[in-house]
């Protein structure tokens, strides 16, 4: 199962980051005229897609990503609530941001720390 969410996490954070670019699409710097964005922010998002799928597909371990994104994206969110448009001046964020990364933060954490597999077996990726 967590290797599944890696594909969903790494499509999902793919296409967004791949629509950020897209005009019509993102106008006045807003995704989906709702989210804050700017190059970096896109580029971080294609990242952060190409890494799930990277666990996705058996490179590393599904379960370590969300782990190590997981506590990204929750620093992301303390730091971005704290600093209102921005996050360490690097990207341009607004509560929208703040809010949908709060949401992955504790999705991610969950995948990676709290989540249980079925049947009490532990799904391990070919690589490790």
């Amino acid at each position: 199962m967590v290797q599944t969410l890696a594909w969903v996490f790494g499509i999902v954070f793919l296409l967004f980051g791949v629509l950020g670019f897209v005009p019509g699409i993102t106008s006045n710097g807003l995704l989906l005229g709702i989210f804050m964005v700017d190059g970096l922010h896109n580029v971080i998002h294609i990242v952060s897609g190409l890494a799930a799928l990277a666990a996705a597909w058996g490179m590393y371990r599904s379960r370590l990503y969300f782990q190590v994104f997981g506590i990204v994206y929750a620093l992301v969110t303390v730091v971005g609530f704290i600093q209102g448009d921005n996050v360490l001046g690097l990207i341009m964020t607004n509560t929208a941001d703040h809010v949908l990364h709060l949401v992955l933060a504790v999705a991610l954490l969950w995948v990676g720390f709290g989540m249980k597999e079925e049947g009490g077996e532990v799904m391990m990726s070919p690589a490790t």
